[in-house]
């Protein structure tokens, strides 16, 4: 017998929200030929993509913005508090940062733009899934221009030494295993100090702290 072949690692699992079923239609085609991601459901509105996510407990959910009804931003919401481990990538036609920000404000990952290339598409979930923020500059400068009054403004003094550099490497999009790796530490170190960091900075999530680093002159 010759030797056994590697586990295959789990797809990456993934709920489509859109009010359009031909967009719906059109992500599925792209993603479907992906080895490492699997479509395991789809919702029409934000209300029923809440439903799906807690019934599917997918690992990223690629959310439309404007949508009837309950819209993305408030379906985004509305995981954040019921803690879904979901990461969210914001699917959009808009480019407008004032519907952009607000997503990201909320707690998204990141976004991409409808007519996305596919590859670019299959590689943003990945990215996403990993613990990385996808942000553009444009976007990312105007949230850096906004009062920041809610995101730990000049409370850096309190962090040690590690937890700077650990935010340093939050605001380069590393994932938890690449700060690991790059620090020599366990990723449960890793986790507790990204932890540390939200707490002190009064922070809701990685999305902040990357733009409170920006912001800060904390990157490395």
């Amino acid at each position: 017998m010759g030797p056994e072949r590697p586990a295959r690692a789990r797809p990456i699992r993934v709920l489509l929200v859109d009010d359009h079923q031909v967009v719906r239609r059109g992500l599925r085609t792209f993603l479907e030929v992906q080895d490492d991601i699997e479509v395991v459901g789809e919702a029409g509105d934000g209300a029923e993509g809440v439903a799906r996510a807690e019934e599917l407990r997918p690992d990223v959910v690629l959310m439309d913005v404007k949508m009837p009804g309950t819209d993305g931003i408030e379906a985004l919401r509305t995981l954040r508090e019921l803690s879904n481990p979901a990461k969210v990538l914001i699917v959009t036609s808009f480019t407008e940062q004032r519907t952009v920000v607000p997503a990201l404000r909320a707690g998204a990952s990141g976004y991409v733009y409808k007519d996305v290339d596919p590859d670019a598409l299959a590689g943003a979930i990945r990215s996403v899934h990993a613990g990385h923020v996808l942000l553009q500059p444009e976007v990312a400068g105007a949230l850096l221009t906004q009062d920041d009054h809610s995101q730990g403004g000049g409370r850096g003094g309190g962090l040690t030494e590690r937890e700077r550099e650990v935010l340093g490497l939050i605001a380069d999009g590393r994932s938890n295993r690449e700060i690991a790796r790059a620090l020599v530490l366990s990723e449960k170190t890793v986790k507790t100090h990204v932890s540390n960091i939200l707490m002190k900075l009064d922070l809701a999530d990685r999305t902040q702290a990357a733009l409170w680093a920006v912001r800060n002159g904390m990157t490395n």
